[in-house]
């Protein structure tokens, strides 16, 4: 097994864009790791969790080169989470709709693991910091639907507290109409970032049913963005029994996924090497993160 010692530093660069390369003058975020580390929920036919499968079972490739796993964790193990719940004038009355929804994800939190709780709208305000507990602090009833919105950089800003936590699993919780108006981060900066922190990003649309279909059609793309390319979920807007499942799921989800991990060949190319990761088992359906992007010799 790979030591995770302090004096192992390998920056993991990951892609964000479909076509698999970064432009020149993009931004990078990166964080500090000993090997690439892969989150994966693999689920049967029928979409539920496949457990028992062996570290044998897994096959992990790199540029269509098989690597050696040298990490492997199957059991149920502690998570981090940051909930970002969107706070703007376009949230309007589903701002305690969110709320109720963020202390539901709380209350399922198990004793080893750790979540945040963000609000966003014309800028990103701590709630509550890292904690196992249940309890949510008074200030989450306070919450009122107010300026504009930031949630790229809210993304941007979990990933890099996400970064700094020892919990291998990592996930940022979004509550949100999708639609942002008012962040200095672009999109795929906040991408880059969730993936650089190895963080899956769920995606919860609050959007109204009365938002029109061409701009309620944009918003969900931009939820959709952020889970598909981080190996999440997006869940389509959720009201009543579909909500309470959303998030049970998402909590069960978290704790027992697989966690592969390699050590990856010397090479600061600075390119997108693809991930590809296969299990023995026929008919499984397996949700991981699809790349990184190698340092840089620069």
């Amino acid at each position: 097994m790979i030591s995770f010692g302090r004096g192992l530093r390998v920056a993991i660069f990951l892609l964000i864009s479909a076509a698999g390369v970064w432009g020149q003058t993009e931004e990078v975020y990166s964080v500090d790791s000993s090997i690439v580390i892969l989150n994966a929920t693999i689920a049967d036919s029928t979409g539920r969790h496949v457990s028992g499968l062996a570290q044998n079972q897994f096959r992990v490739f790199e540029d269509g080169t098989e690597q050696h796993v040298s990490y492997f964790a199957a059991e149920e193990t502690a998570f981090a989470a940051v909930i970002l719940l969107d706070t703007s004038g376009s949230m309007e009355e589903r701002v305690s709709l969110a709320r109720a929804a963020a202390i539901r994800f709380l209350d399922g939190l198990r004793s080893s693991d750790n979540a945040a709780l963000y609000a966003f709208d014309s800028k990103v305000s701590l709630i509550q910091p890292f904690s196992n507990s249940r309890d949510v602090v008074e200030k989450i009833f306070d919450l009122k639907s107010k300026g504009m919105t930031v949630l790229n950089d809210a993304v941007f800003e979990a990933a890099g507290e996400l970064s700094k936590r020892p919990e291998k699993r990592r996930a940022i919780i979004v509550l949100s109409d999708g639609e942002d108006t008012l962040s200095k981060k672009s999109d795929d900066k906040a991408l880059k970032a969730a993936l650089a922190a190895n963080a899956s990003i769920y995606t919860i649309d609050m959007s109204s049913i009365a938002m029109p279909p061409a701009q309620r059609s944009r918003s969900q793309s931009a939820l959709k963005k952020f889970s598909e390319k981080t190996g999440g979920t997006f869940v389509a807007t959720p009201g009543g029994a579909a909500m309470r499942d959303a998030f049970r799921n998402i909590v069960d989800e978290l704790g027992v996924q697989y966690t592969i991990g390699y050590q990856p060949a010397a090479k600061k190319d600075g390119k997108w090497h693809a991930l590809e990761l296969r299990v023995s088992r026929p008919g499984l359906t397996i949700r991981t993160r699809k790349g990184y992007v190698a340092q840089s010799a620069r």
